[in-house]
């Protein structure tokens, strides 16, 4: 009995203490701590909720056994993700959904974003090898720390599920030369 009030007594100091002025001083400071250390140059590339592996592909980046890569998209814009040395394009790609998710959500609000057609009508492509296999090693096409890879349109083809050349006017697949001469 003696020990139940003695416990209850401890609780209610401790409850008092993180209610007093002292504590609430004590967060404001580490919410600000906090907020300083997220307009730090060095920390600018960390989103604002980051996950466990985005913080450790950070750090690798930082000792040298990741590599930050460039990517430039079909409107002549780019970003730049972070993969690790030993990176798929797979992961790459992954890495790609990641930034424009969190771009789009944070400008935009909740958009969703079709990755299947995104994929399905173009392609990754360093120096003019387009990166088809989702298990080949980035390194093996070359990819270093601070490479540019592109998008480029590609389409992939029904019957293979392979990607074939892009057609210029896919509106007019279906016509031909003579029927066109015709009318």
């Amino acid at each position: 009995m003696e020990l139940e009030s003695s416990a209850k007594e401890e609780e209610n100091v401790i409850i008092e203490s993180y209610n007093s002025q002292s504590m609430k001083t004590a967060r404001l400071m580490s919410s600000l701590t906090l907020a300083a250390l997220l307009e730090d140059p060095i920390l600018a590339d960390v989103s604002n909720n980051p996950t466990l592996l985005e913080v450790d592909t950070l750090i690798s980046l930082e000792l040298g056994s990741a590599m930050r890569i460039t990517i430039l998209k079909l409107d002549d814009t780019s970003f730049d993700v972070a993969v690790m040395n030993s990176a798929t394009v797979k992961d790459l790609k992954l890495a790609i959904k990641q930034n424009v998710n969190e771009v789009e959500q944070s400008n935009m609000g909740h958009r969703h974003i079709s990755w299947k057609h995104v994929w399905g009508n173009s392609c990754l492509s360093y120096q003019n090898e387009k990166l088809l296999d989702d298990k080949a090693k980035l390194q093996d096409f070359g990819i270093r720390n601070n490479s540019k890879v592109q998008f480029v349109p590609y389409v992939v083809s029904k019957n293979t599920r392979r990607h074939s050349k892009r057609k210029k006017h896919r509106f007019f697949h279906g016509l031909n030369k003579r029927a066109i001469g015709k009318s």
